[in-house]
């Protein structure tokens, strides 16, 4: 019994990578103003999930989901209290 071929590309081809491809625009140079007017006041919070998450890669697997579920959690509630204001 021969199988039937599979949908999308063949395995070990990303999908759009072919020669025809539409690629990505490279970012745009910022001069150090604009960069300065776009900077974002660090948040404790999410520096502090984002430091757990880093901290869980030696832990072992039941640790590491329970450091990315409280991350979750303090980014979630964070993105909350930003859309309520």
């Amino acid at each position: 019994m021969t199988a039937l071929p599979r949908p999308g590309p063949a395995p070990g081809v990303s999908p759009g990578a072919g020669p025809g491809a539409p690629r990505p625009a490279p970012p745009a140079e910022l001069t150090a103003e604009e960069a300065e007017s776009q900077a974002v006041a660090p948040n404790r919070a999410v520096d502090a999930a984002v430091q757990a998450m880093v901290n869980a890669a030696g832990l072992p697997l039941a640790e590491q989901i329970a450091q990315y579920e409280a991350a979750y959690e303090t980014l979630r509630e964070t993105l909350a209290s930003i859309d309520q204001s």
